[in-house]
């Protein structure tokens, strides 16, 4: 794993290989988390209000053999 991460996405990305083929579970549990998202690219761009509640679950399993 990279011992620095410059964005929340590569530090998932590099959590979740390092546990992929290891049976391993992450669980993400949100409690009134929100999120604004803007509406466009744009200097000043009106925002969408998303609340999250609740788990979210990934899972990362080894692919079976066959032969």
């Amino acid at each position: 794993m990279n011992d620095e991460h410059y964005t929340w996405p590569d530090l998932a990305v590099d959590l979740y290989d390092k546990l992929t083929g290891r049976g391993a579970e992450i669980t993400y549990r949100f409690e009134n988390l929100e999120i604004f998202i803007p509406n466009k690219v744009d200097p000043d761009p009106k925002y969408a209000k998303w609340r999250l509640n609740g788990v979210l679950k990934i899972s990362a399993k080894e692919a079976a053999t066959t032969g």
